[in-house]
């Protein structure tokens, strides 16, 4: 197992700017739907958070996590793709910081 060096961990700021422009604000409003509205389920972890989709989820899911690690790189995101069509999990975790801000901003 690699272990990260302290000094590549990243900054805890979002940057908007660094989704391209022509799709900032169909990002903005998917992060909106998942997070806010879409999730059959939500469950806290010890550092952060879990968040249930139906099947038919995954390309506007995976498409968010694209987009949300140029913006938000201090995210660790994890997608539990469950077989036979059943549901995915988000996991979006990071530092109790990061917990914070996702409470805050969308669970």
């Amino acid at each position: 197992m690699i272990t990260p060096d302290p000094q590549d961990t990243p900054v805890f700021a979002c940057d908007p700017a660094a989704i391209d422009a022509e799709v900032r604000s169909s990002h903005l409003s998917a992060a909106e739907r998942l997070l806010r509205h879409d999730a059959a389920e939500v469950l806290e972890l010890p550092d952060g958070f879990a968040f249930r989709y139906g099947a038919e989820q995954y390309a506007l899911v995976t498409q968010f996590i694209a987009n949300e690690r140029l913006c938000c790189p201090f995210f660790t995101f994890t997608l539990e793709v469950t077989p036979a069509q059943g549901p995915l999990w988000l996991h979006m975790t990071g530092s109790d910081e990061i917990k914070a801000f996702i409470r805050a901003s969308f669970a």
